[in-house]
C-alpha cells in the first residue's frame, strides 16, 4: 500500500532538507500542504512530494532561487498539459483515419 500523506518531520528526513527550506517553498506558494483537522499539523501529498523533489534538485544542483523554481515548475506543468492535448489530438486523428479505411 502506498502512503498518501507525509508529515513535516518525515519530509525533512526523506529529502534531507531544512525546515527553513520547506517554509520558503510554502511562503512562495510553490507547495501548499494540507492540514489535519484534529491537530492542524501540515501534511504533504504525493504531488507535494514530487514538487519538493524537483525543487530540491533545482536549488541544490542548478542553484535556482525559489522564484525561479516556481517559474520552472509552472512551465513544466504547461508542457505536460500541452503534451496531453497533443496526445488527445493524435488519438482523435488516428480514430478518424481508422474510420475512413
Amino acid at each position: 500500500m502506498t502512503k498518501e500523506y507525509w508529515t513535516v518531520s518525515e519530509v525533512i528526513e526523506i529529502f534531507e532538507i531544512s525546515n527553513t527550506f520547506l517554509t520558503i517553498l510554502e511562503e512562495e506558494e510553490i507547495i501548499c500542504p494540507s492540514c489535519r483537522e484534529e491537530d492542524s499539523e501540515r501534511i504533504y501529498s504525493c504531488e507535494d512530494m514530487e514538487v519538493l523533489r524537483i525543487a530540491k534538485i533545482l536549488t541544490e544542483e542548478f542553484d535556482v532561487n525559489p522564484p525561479g523554481v516556481d517559474i520552472i515548475l509552472h512551465m513544466r506543468k504547461q508542457m505536460i498539459d500541452m503534451r496531453k492535448q497533443f496526445d488527445d489530438i493524435l488519438l482523435d486523428l488516428a480514430a478518424k483515419l481508422r474510420n475512413r479505411l
